[in-house]
């Protein structure tokens, strides 16, 4: 069954306090090689059937209305996997 992949971001302008707790603990741990973590949140909807425009059209309608919350958050990747 196809499955589609929605993904969820903070937005840009926000902070985003697991990102910077996350970067910290990499401090702590001796990890020098990334300076800035940003946590979002993925959701995969499993679709009983072929991925239409329909179906795709629906999936974008609830990732911009349920699955995120527009003032804080940006949909910032929809993607079918096989």
């Amino acid at each position: 069954m196809p499955t589609i992949v929605v993904d969820v971001m903070p937005k840009a302008e926000l902070l985003d306090p697991q990102g910077k707790a996350v970067t910290g603990a990499f401090a702590r741990l001796g990890v020098s090689d990334f300076s800035a973590v940003r946590i979002g949140k993925r959701f995969e909807l499993t679709v009983d059937g072929e991925v239409t425009d329909g179906v795709l059209a629906e999936a974008r309608r609830i990732a911009d209305e349920i699955l995120s919350n527009s003032v804080i958050e940006d949909v910032v990747g929809i993607e079918v996997v096989e």
